[in-house]
């Protein structure tokens, strides 16, 4: 006779900061730097070029209502200079870029993503590293830590930016790159991270960037 058990339900799935499974891998080039090494800058220079489309993570955090959550999240973490949990993160990203993906802004079958700020610790870089193809990481560099302040600053009173405005929150968030940031580009390798002089002019640096993606 026939087994006439119904079969077990399955347990719901936990879940999962990361972006949902079965998302096609993003062909990406990886913005980075310290504050106030350019990255803002150079992201939209190159996601003005057609089939570049830029995300800035911390742009995504900033345009959050205060009332939202990761925007609450967000306040508390940058407003002392330290990075927002990894979760929260990943989270917004796979957010934003799933709605940029269904409003036409972002093609992925045609476009190469611009991430700026993001990855920003190993643990996200490894979180990621089943949705994004890497094809570079650019690390703009400064090397003097009075320019990057003075960046800061500048931007600070431009676009009414608190994570910019104190000094001891900006000496703080260039210590947290070092410290936790830093360590992504070991982790991206030799083979894939292009070291750019930032303090040259921005469209020096973009013609620095473009001539690496000629070749990739």
């Amino acid at each position: 006779m026939a087994d006439t058990q119904k079969p077990l339900a399955r347990e719901p799935r936990p879940a999962d900061p990361a972006p949902p499974e079965g998302l096609m891998k993003y062909r990406t080039i990886l913005l980075f730097g310290a504050p106030g090494s350019g990255k803002g800058t150079q992201g939209k220079i190159l996601g003005s070029i057609p089939n570049l489309f830029h995300f800035a993570c911390g742009d995504a955090f900033r345009n959050l209502r205060i009332d939202d959550p990761l925007g609450r999240i967000f306040v508390e973490y940058s407003s002392k200079g330290r990075l927002v949990p990894d979760e929260p993160t990943i989270k917004l990203w796979a957010k934003n870029i799933q709605a940029s993906t269904l409003d036409g802004q972002f093609n992925p079958e045609t476009d190469m993503l611009v991430l700026d700020g993001i990855p920003r610790s190993v643990n996200q870089a490894e979180m990621l590293k089943d949705t994004l193809d890497v094809k570079a990481v650019f690390n703009l560099t400064c090397a003097d830590p009075a320019k990057m302040i003075e960046r800061l600053q500048r931007r600070a009173l431009r676009e009414n930016r608190l994570d910019d405005a104190n000094l001891e929150v900006i000496k703080e968030r260039l210590e947290t790159y070092e410290r936790e940031t830093k360590p992504v580009l070991e982790f991206y390798g030799p083979r894939l991270v292009h070291t750019i002089d930032s303090t040259q002019p921005p469209l020096a640096v973009v013609r620095d960037i473009l001539a690496v993606l000629t070749r990739a």
